[in-house]
């Protein structure tokens, strides 16, 4: 551990780490931020808590197993010209699960008083349980996804335990920030409704080795959630100005 404080390579290792963390974080948020706002709003914040709190000890837990994680990556089978491995089947099943759960969150957003087999009339009342579920499969997706990345970057692991958990800190942090944002803002909840199901095609086309660099994917959100923080701020001061006009 000594050896490690005094190596230059390990703080730079850490440093990008953890900026690689917090960015592939920003899914997870997104993630939770949508279905938590479906609670009622005592308990969003412990259930994004708890969501968050699972996402530390899913990563903690895979970097202890990081010998069978490496593993993942072996081919299983071929099919299509491509070797399929337990990774790409993961990030294929959790590609798919993200791509129908933005798409029937967009169509109960478009017709909120539709009941979309059962799962609008009562999202007033909906169980926490089954939230922390779904955040939960989720989060196995984008630790194994985030781990193996880590893996790429540096060998040394206890670098890789601080920037999971200081990264996680961060998203600790933003989440009811951002949830809360996202809940003021209507048009918000469809843009991160996009971005969900274009972080669902990504991991799918992922799965089946069409890889996408991240950095495309993370600049057309950026640029997408510039665009409608202009959107609100124009609607704002023509709202601010409609109300200081005289009747």
């Amino acid at each position: 551990m000594i050896d490690l404080l005094s190596n230059p390579a390990a703080w730079a290792a850490l440093a990008t780490l953890i900026v690689m963390e917090v960015v592939l974080g920003i899914d997870n948020l997104i993630f939770i931020s949508v279905l938590t706002n479906k609670l009622p709003e005592a308990q969003r914040s412990r259930v994004r808590r708890i969501g968050i709190a699972g996402a530390l000890v899913l990563r903690l837990a895979l970097l202890s197993l990081i010998t069978v994680i490496v593993q993942l990556t072996d081919p299983l089978f071929e099919a299509f010209g491509h070797g399929f491995s337990v990774r790409d089947l993961i990030l294929i099943a959790g590609g798919l699960f993200l791509v129908w759960k933005a798409t029937r969150e967009i169509h109960e957003t478009m017709d909120p008083d539709v009941d979309h087999a059962g799962g609008v009339a009562d999202k007033g009342t909906r169980a926490a349980g089954a939230v922390i579920v779904q955040i939960l499969l989720l989060d196995m997706v984008f630790s194994i996804d985030s781990i193996l990345t880590a893996i790429g970057m540096t060998d040394f692991v206890p670098v890789m335990f601080v920037a999971v958990i200081v990264a996680v800190a961060v998203m600790l942090f933003a989440a009811d920030p951002l949830g809360d944002f996202i809940a003021r803002n209507p048009t918000v909840v469809m843009l991160a409704l996009g971005f969900l199901l274009l972080i669902g095609t990504t991991l799918m086309a992922d799965g089946f080795g069409f890889h996408v660099p991240k950095g495309y994917i993370y600049a057309a959100m950026a640029f997408s959630a510039f665009v409608e923080m202009l959107n609100i701020f124009a609607r704002r001061r023509r709202e601010k100005r409609g109300a200081e006009a005289p009747a």
